[in-house]
């Protein structure tokens, strides 16, 4: 039946009618938004399906990404570095990650300038994120065994505005 109104729909817009366009069932979640890699090994596609071919293979587990686009179950993401390109579903996660952003940084203890640090980070570190209050420009963020806070123009994966309980 569906295809039968396809076909009707397409002859109909040869005749000027208002064609029946079928899109396809997305998440339903707001876009953009943020989730991270559940894989070692996810493979970046040029389009929305296995024909398209792989246009890069990401080979390391919780890196984070921009989800940008839905098509079915394929995901356009984008990475810290601006790389996009589309992956399935199945090789996202809800769990929140992050990377470090321009250049070296103090962990802090706190969630203030004046706190002391905890360690010292460099842009390219990947982390989880911890927490993100409302109205704070700090995250709690967990980067190995180190727990401390950054700014969060320090790190790339959550949105100003954004808060993580």
């Amino acid at each position: 039946m569906r295809f039968l109104g396809l076909i009707l729909a397409i002859g109909l817009a040869g005749w000027g009618a208002t064609a029946t366009v079928y899109a396809a069932e997305t998440s339903g979640l707001p876009l953009p938004r943020f989730a991270s890699l559940r894989s070692d090994e996810v493979n970046l596609r040029t389009g929305p399906g296995q024909r398209y071919p792989i246009d890069w293979t990401y080979t390391r587990k919780d890196v984070p990404v921009e989800i940008i686009a839905e098509f079915d179950v394929w995901r356009k993401i984008r990475d810290w570095q601006g790389t996009e390109g589309w992956v399935h579903q199945g090789m996202l996660s809800g769990r929140r990650a992050m990377v470090v952003v321009g250049g070296i940084h103090p962990l802090r203890s706190q969630d203030q300038d004046s706190a002391d640090p905890v360690a010292t980070v460099e842009q390219g570190v990947f982390g989880r994120i911890v927490q993100c209050p409302r109205n704070k420009d700090f995250c709690k963020v967990a980067i190995g065994t180190a727990e401390g806070w950054l700014k969060r123009d320090e790190i790339w994966g959550v949105y100003k505005s954004e808060w993580i309980d």
